[in-house]
């Protein structure tokens, strides 16, 4: 059952990045339904037509990248918004994860996860503010995690490059206030993706169970997220920006 209805978004075009599994995938999943239309972007080109041919609706289109580094994705995204025109939304859920002490973290792993999450937003932000990357009157919801305000052991680096996405979302929402443009994020806790079965492998059954007690709505879902994000990103959400939205199924107040 789908949430919103099937016109919530009707007509409009979303970028939606890390389309190819969890949170991103779940998330270009409900802007269909509520009849957007996807730009789907992920690493594998495989998995992002499995997820078109499965989408609601039409004109939806892939557009396979590796975001890694300011300059190049904002280039990739004015590229996108020339071929498309000018974007509605964008949902940035690309990013990897790390755990690593910080005595053992090298600068390429500071790279690979300040480059997916951080300076990707940093090059999306930059397209979008420039004439002709998005629609007056669009949102931006880039995703940040509980890492971000709450600290982890070996989660240095991460915990920095979600700290980053939340200072941006602030001080974007500013610039872009004056065109109606909304800019918030997600912080969302552990959430049954991919990504969290890696982080959580090896850990044991009582460690898992600790960690999930410490939610105390227990472990979330992709679509928990991706419902949070359709709320930005369309018109219920008109009046919300600069903010930093927690979905952590009560991770935070503990």
């Amino acid at each position: 059952m789908n949430t919103f209805q099937n016109d919530y978004l009707g007509g409009r075009r979303y970028l939606v990045t890390g389309a190819s599994s969890g949170i991103g995938k779940a998330t270009a999943e409900v802007i269909a339904a509520a009849g957007g239309r996807v730009i789907a972007a992920g690493r594998d080109e495989g998995r992002l037509q499995a997820l078109l041919d499965g989408l609601a609706g039409g004109g939806h289109v892939a557009a396979p990248s590796a975001l890694s580094d300011a300059d190049a994705t904002a280039d990739w995204v004015k590229a996108l918004a020339a071929e498309h025109g000018p974007l509605d939304g964008v949902f940035h859920a690309a990013g990897i994860e790390l755990i690593r002490p910080a005595r053992m973290t090298k600068q390429a792993q500071l790279n690979e996860v300040m480059g997916s999450s951080l300076f990707a937003a940093f090059g999306i932000a930059r397209a979008m503010a420039q004439k002709g990357g998005m629609a007056d009157g669009g949102a931006i919801v880039f995703m940040s995690s509980v890492a971000g305000a709450s600290g982890q052991v070996g989660m240095t680096a991460y915990s920095a490059a979600k700290a980053g996405i939340d200072g941006l979302v602030r001080s974007l929402a500013c610039e872009l206030a004056p065109r109606r443009i909304r800019v918030n994020a997600i912080a969302a806790g552990a959430v049954q993706t991919a990504m969290h079965e890696r982080l959580v492998k090896g850990g044991g059954a009582d460690a898992i169970g600790e960690y999930e007690k410490s939610h105390p709505l227990g472990f979330g879902e992709p679509a928990d997220v991706a419902n949070a994000g359709l709320f930005l990103l369309g018109d219920a959400g008109r009046w919300v920006t600069g903010t930093t939205m927690v979905v952590d199924g009560g991770y935070l107040c503990k």
